[in-house]
């Protein structure tokens, strides 16, 4: 296959009836591929044996490593340890298809248990411990979770809902010690056949619109997106074995979860955990095991450029930084390169939905392109891109933005028991619809320019309007209510309300509605404002006009809103 990108036509009415190969061959439709060839993906296999694939000649290499105790997991004792914790689950009487949820902060328990679930053919949901005992009943409800693996701390958040709960330290009491999973006799393992489409992670996320929803990622997309990113002859992201990358992101969240954690154990390169990120800790551990690849966010980059710790630590190892899940300016950007000369800064855009990753930068291939400012690189291998009219879903050629919608193996499989919702975000063509709005230029190259969809993004995290109107509406003193994002420059956007008080002479504030949401949601779904109006302005169905509210407040949409791993163009040192 040619390593440009391809442009087919298709008749656009058609679409939905066509095969691929007869996709490619009408007219009328603009179709855009990655610049690299695609690749042969083995993704009719378990996860789990997927990324133990290559292990076989590092088996003693870390594979894990415990930044604050030091304490490590080579790979031939991560093998082991997900075939005991199979057993384990086993014993505990989670089947093929349960679902576990994994109440975790970043530690070593939440690989080993991630891939035990995977060699079980069970599914595991991923929630943040700092989520509200609401916000968790609501997920592990949802998803029928039989059984919770977490920490002492969080337990009474969900001690009532019914379900087996494993705790990584000293169990409290009706708690189960975690030595039930990694003790357990790996002989005891049961065989499962799972099928590529079987379910092996849910995390939830709002998509384009409305509450969280449970996204049904199968072994195949997660195999065909880790592999879209560091398989082939050229990957688009050129890890090696010997590479030592921190792992810093949350492991809840799909960014670290997909291309930090499984990208890893792909190519067996160390992974050094850090629970809680403090800049001190984090440029030791870069010191102390000189860590060549760093996934980090723009609050981080922000305070490694202003950092007058950086001079006194060799980071002189790092050669990648992909920075995601918000926007990183050219000036701060610079900043951060003058304190690591060595490394080269990278971009892309994803989404949970997609599998994650819908498009990256080269600049970390094997053999790297030049890459544009403002770029969040081509499409990745292995799928279809295409840019649609809003209005007409007429699809665009070089240069005109429109929706952004992708198609490919790496893409779920639908919304956890929400077929209306999957059918609004995949269309029968299997194009998934992003919400975003992108072009592509003349070199291939992937623009995010606005959104259409209504999710706010809190440093990566996803603020859904619909959850906070919600609760909002709950307050007796309140009517009516709608949430919309407002730039930020640390957190990329911030939640800010609209309020229709029951009365005028209703005695309600600004600090007394904060107080009320903020006692129900965790912490970057809190409001930032809250500002108090006459009514909603409504389209004639009834559904907010958030672009008037929006600007009402002085939140226009920034120019790029959501990036993976965002960053900036190719940049060596000086």
């Amino acid at each position: 296959m040619s390593p440009t990108v391809s442009t087919s036509e298709v008749v656009v009415s058609e679409v939905a009836s066509l095969s691929l190969s007869e996709v490619r061959g009408k007219k009328g439709e603009y179709i855009y591929r990655s610049k690299l060839p695609d690749i042969e993906i083995h993704n009719n296999q378990n996860l789990a044996s997927y990324c133990f694939e290559k292990i076989a000649d590092h088996l003693d290499r870390p594979a894990l490593i415990d930044g604050a105790s030091g304490k490590q997991y080579t790979f031939r004792e991560m093998e082991l340890l997900s075939r005991k914790i199979a057993a384990g689950l086993d014993k505990q009487g989670i089947s093929k298809g349960d679902v576990i949820a994994l109440l975790l902060p970043n530690c070593p328990e939440f690989p080993l248990v991630f891939l035990g679930s995977c060699v079980r053919g069970s599914v595991v949901t991923t929630a943040n411990p700092f989520y509200t005992p609401g916000e968790l009943a609501k997920q592990l409800i949802a998803c029928k979770a039989k059984l919770i693996v977490t920490f002492a701390a969080y337990v009474d958040k969900v001690r009532d809902l019914g379900c087996k709960v494993v705790t990584v330290d000293s169990p409290p009491e009706g708690c189960l010690p975690i030595s039930v999973l990694m003790e357990a006799d790996e002989k005891d393992c049961p065989q499962v056949e799972v099928d590529p489409d079987d379910v092996v992670a849910l995390p939830y996320s709002s998509g384009t619109t409305g509450l969280p929803k449970g996204v049904m990622l199968t072994h195949k997309s997660l195999i065909s997106s880790v592999a879209q990113q560091v398989d082939g002859e050229n990957p688009n992201l050129n890890f090696q074995s010997e590479d030592v990358m921190v792992c810093l992101l949350p492991m809840f969240h799909i960014y670290s979860l997909n291309s930090v954690l499984l990208c890893s154990f792909r190519v067996c390169c160390s992974l050094v955990i850090m629970t809680k990120y403090e800049i001190s800790a984090l440029l030791g551990l870069i010191q102390k095991y000189k860590v060549t690849v760093l996934p980090i966010v723009p609050p981080i980059v922000l305070g490694i450029a202003k950092s007058p710790l950086v001079g006194d630590y060799d980071v002189s190892s790092v050669k990648m930084v992909l920075c995601g899940a918000a926007p990183l300016g050219k000036e701060l950007e610079d900043s951060f390169i003058e304190k690591l000369p060595g490394a080269v800064v990278g971009q892309g855009y994803g989404m949970t939905e997609a599998g994650p990753v819908l498009s990256m930068c080269l600049a970390f291939a094997k053999n790297p392109f030049p890459v544009k400012p403002g770029s969040c690189g081509t499409v990745v291998r292995n799928a279809e891109v295409k840019i649609v009219d809003p209005d007409t879903g007429v699809s665009l050629p070089h240069g005109q933005p429109g929706e952004m919608c992708i198609r490919g193996p790496q893409i779920m499989k639908g919304y956890l028991n929400d077929p209306l919702a999957t059918a609004n975000t995949i269309d029968e063509g299997g194009w998934l619809h992003t919400g975003d709005i992108a072009f592509i230029d003349d070199n291939e190259e992937v623009f995010i320019v606005d959104r259409v969809k209504e999710i706010i993004k809190f440093k990566g995290f996803q603020v859904p309007p619909a959850e906070l109107e919600g609760l909002l509406v709950s307050h007796p003193l309140i009517r009516e209510a709608a949430v919309v994002p407002k730039p930020n420059e640390a957190a990329g956007e911030v939640p800010v309300a609209f309020v229709v008080k029951v009365s005028k002479d209703a005695d309600l504030t600004e600090d007394e509605v904060k107080a009320f949401i903020a006692k129900q949601v965790v912490f970057y779904k809190k409001l930032h404002s809250v500002i108090f109006v006459d009514s909603i302005p409504t389209s004639p169905s009834g559904k907010i006009l958030r672009k008037i509210l929006r600007a009402q407040s002085g939140a226009n949409l920034p120019k790029y809103l959501f990036w993976w791993p965002g960053g900036g163009h190719l940049r060596k040192g000086r």
